[in-house]
Parts: structure tokens; C-alpha cells; sequence
């Protein structure tokens, strides 16, 4: 019987100690690794053995009615079948961080053009033709004349320009399948200089609507389809709403659109890897503020930007002086493109991942898109931040091939894409007729 252990005996916590110390520390080597996998497969978020008993099925959300859906996006095998990311990259947050790291980037060289803004902005528009692209085995719709191939404009995420390995990689791939293709860098960027005294903001969708014009104007009989990713992609959905049909777009599509800036301001401040990559995000924009620091300097609160670490602070002392708002987060909501949703006349195709880490799929407009004729929008369990990397080797991007098969799907419907652009020549011509009264 032991005896008390008030009465000086051994404590049965030394005890315990004693019987701990016998075990073999490689046991608790083993332990601690096997403790470190399950924290960083959480952290991580990684979704591996999760593949292996669920599918990796898309969600498609659209309006009951839709022409769009029954004649365009109904056709898209990819749409309609899984989407499974490379197992190596089955986490969100290595398909994001590892986004310009593993793509590889196909050698070609861009032909670029200047284009003036009417405030004397600098746009840099950056071609990749066709014909540029050695061994094409496509065309769309067959066609061999330059009217007659289409051209997608390309609008890069909230730093990057024409140069970014994932917009190289959609240009390259767009060209190879028969697509002429310009990407329009945001004024500051692809390293052309601020010539007015303005700078790009997540809301300034003024500069697209200007180059899209413009782009109309030199090439009249050409279609014209836009793709914008993360924070372009917001760009262009806001541009589309604003502007409704007088848009001479024949389709677009939208790839991890944060559409609401408000809440993805608040979902940046959550967890560890958010406050990451809004860190990381925030010192990327201060990094593009300081090419043009005596422009930010005039416009806005330069001691206040290099002082900023988070994406919210870089706004808050530069967009909102800039633009006079109140507060950022009224700056926020303006910049937002989901409460123009409603508004969007041209076929468009959205798409997002519920786990990405950058936008939450809290700020996606469901009922919006829903309801609006002109829109699907297309939803996936696993994904990343304009990721999707697919098959064992992670060399393809599965969003560019879904861009790829619906936009060339939508210029080959004989109603669709043509009845967009009718829309906007009626809009056009009452315009004109309006500006003659005048």
C-alpha cells in the first residue's frame, strides 16, 4: 500500500515523470512530427484525403430561364464534369502562393501599343496575335482573316501586368486555340509611367471602358470578349454593370472575383494566413506606389502609404484621398462590383473557388447572379486564388481551359454573342441620334 503523501512519500507526479522518462524520445520525436503534419494539413487546408471520397463536381448557379446556360454554357464539358487539383497541390493556399512559381512560361515576345486616355493617362496594351504563335493547330470557327478571329482582352490581377507568369500562360494558351489576344495593363504598370494626375485603384473601371472603346473603334467588325482575373476581374464586372449594354463586348468571363471589397476587407483580419497574404498583398502595392511616388505624393498621403502594411491602410491613404471619399470603407463599397451585378447585359462566366484563402466566397452575389439572364456563375469546392492547377505534373491551369472552352463555345452560338452586340449598335445609334439633337 503506498503510503501518504503527506507523509513524505514519493509524489505520484514524480512517478508519472519517471514513468514519461522511460519511454524512448524517438516515440516522442515520432509524436511530435505526427502532431506537426496534422497542424500543418489544417493550417494548410489541405484537402487530399478529402478528394479521395468526394468528387470534385462545379456548381453552376443561373437563372431558370437562361439562354446563356441552355445554349452556351450547357455545351461546356468542363463545366459539366470535375475539377480535381494536382494532389501535390491539394491545398488552397500552396495553389496560390505556388501560382507564378510552378507555371510555366511559354517563351514568346508581346508587339505593344501606347494608348493615350482622354485625361492624358498612359495604358499599356500588350499583343500576342494568332499568327505570333508558332505550330497554332486551332482556329476558331475556322476562320483565317484577321476581321474574323476574334480577340480577348486580358485584365490582369491587382499588381500584375502583361508580364506575370498566369497572364503569359492565358495569352500563350488563348493564342495556340485561335484567339488574338491584348492585355491591358493597368495605368502605373507593365512599366509605362503616370502621365496625369491619376493612378489605378481597385475601382477605377473608367480606363477599361476607354480601352475596350478604343479597341472597338480599330477593329469595328471584330468580336471582342474580355477576361479579367482576381481584382481585374472585379474591374470588369463592375465596368460591365456600369456601362450595361452599351458595351460592344460580345462575352466575357471573370475568374476569382473578390466582388465585395467591404467584406473581403474584414475577411483579411481573421485568420493567420489571411493577415499573410494581406501583408504580403499590401507591400506588393506599396512596392508598385514607389515607381511613381511624386504622383501618390501630390495625389495623396505618401508618409501614410509607406507606413502601411495591410491592404486597408495603402487604400485608406491613398484611393480614398484620392477620390474624396469619406472613408475607406465607402471607398470600398463604390469599388465593389456586386451591387452592379444586377446591371450586366453581356454573356458572362464567373468563376470561383469556395476555399480560396484572397476572396471569401461570403462576398459572392448568389441571388444577383441568379436572377440576371445575361450571367453564370460557376463554383468549385477546391481551387486556390486563380489557380486551379490540375493533373499530376500542375503544368495546366484548369480556369484558362474553362475560359477557353465557353468563350469559344459562346462566338460559335449563331444568337448569344451576336445578340449583345445588336443591343449595344441599338444603343449606339440612339446615342448618336441623341448627340445630334443636342
Amino acid at each position: 500500500m503506498m503510503e501518504s503523501v503527506t507523509g513524505g512519500s514519493i509524489s505520484p507526479y514524480k512517478l508519472l515523470f519517471r514513468s514519461l522518462t522511460l519511454i524512448p524520445i524517438s516515440h516522442y520525436l515520432l509524436l511530435a512530427f505526427l502532431v506537426s503534419i496534422v497542424y500543418v494539413y489544417n493550417l494548410l487546408e489541405f484537402h487530399i484525403i478529402q478528394d479521395f471520397f468526394s468528387g470534385g463536381s462545379v456548381s453552376l448557379t443561373f437563372h431558370s430561364s437562361s439562354d446563356l446556360y441552355r445554349e452556351v454554357v450547357s455545351k461546356c464539358q468542363l463545366l459539366h464534369g470535375r475539377y480535381l487539383a494536382t494532389p501535390w497541390l491539394s491545398s488552397p493556399h500552396l495553389q496560390t502562393i505556388l501560382l507564378n512559381v510552378i507555371v510555366k512560361i511559354p517563351s514568346f515576345s508581346y508587339k505593344r501599343e501606347i494608348f493615350r486616355t482622354s485625361d492624358d493617362g498612359t495604358i499599356a496594351l500588350d499583343w500576342l496575335m494568332n499568327s505570333d504563335v508558332s505550330g497554332t493547330s486551332f482556329q476558331v470557327n475556322g476562320t483565317n482573316a484577321v476581321a474574323d478571329i476574334p480577340l480577348v482582352i486580358v485584365v490582369p490581377g491587382l499588381t500584375s501586368d502583361s508580364n506575370s507568369p498566369y497572364i503569359k500562360k492565358i495569352a500563350y494558351d488563348m493564342a495556340k486555340h485561335g484567339w488574338n489576344v491584348v492585355v491591358s495593363n493597368h495605368r502605373g504598370l507593365g512599366g509605362v509611367p503616370l502621365t496625369s494626375e491619376c493612378f489605378y485603384t481597385a475601382g477605377r473601371s473608367v480606363d477599361l471602358g476607354e480601352v475596350v472603346n478604343h479597341l472597338h473603334r480599330k477593329q469595328p467588325e471584330t468580336s471582342l470578349y474580355a477576361v479579367g482575373t482576381s481584382l481585374g476581374a472585379n474591374i470588369l464586372v463592375k465596368y460591365l454593370g456600369e456601362d450595361g449594354v452599351n458595351v460592344p463586348l460580345a462575352g466575357a468571363v471573370s475568374i476569382s472575383n473578390p466582388w465585395d471589397l467591404l467584406i473581403g476587407d474584414r475577411f483579411f483580419t481573421r485568420a493567420i494566413m489571411q493577415r499573410f497574404y494581406n501583408r504580403i498583398l499590401g507591400s506588393s502595392l506599396k512596392g508598385a506606389a514607389k515607381l511613381h511616388q511624386e504622383t501618390y505624393a501630390r495625389l495623396s498621403d505618401w508618409e501614410g502609404i509607406e507606413k502601411s502594411r495591410t491592404i486597408r491602410d495603402f487604400n485608406d491613404h491613398s484611393a480614398r484621398i484620392a477620390g474624396n471619399f469619406e472613408s475607406i470603407d465607402a471607398f470600398h463599397r463604390w469599388a465593389s462590383s456586386a451591387r452592379l451585378v444586377h446591371n450586366v447585359s453581356v454573356p458572362l462566366l464567373c468563376l470561383n473557388a469556395i476555399d480560396d484563402p484572397v476572396c471569401t466566397d461570403e462576398a459572392i452575389p448568389w441571388d444577383e447572379c441568379r436572377k440576371n439572364k445575361n450571367v453564370v456563375l460557376a463554383t468549385t469546392q477546391h481551387g486556390g486564388h486563380i489557380a486551379f492547377f490540375e493533373g499530376m505534373s500542375g503544368k495546366s491551369l484548369w480556369w484558362i481551359r474553362v475560359a477557353e472552352e465557353y468563350l469559344s463555345n459562346l462566338h460559335a452560338s449563331p444568337t448569344m454573342s451576336k445578340q449583345q452586340m445588336q443591343k449595344f449598335k441599338e444603343s449606339d445609334s440612339v446615342s448618336r441620334d441623341n448627340k445630334k439633337l443636342v
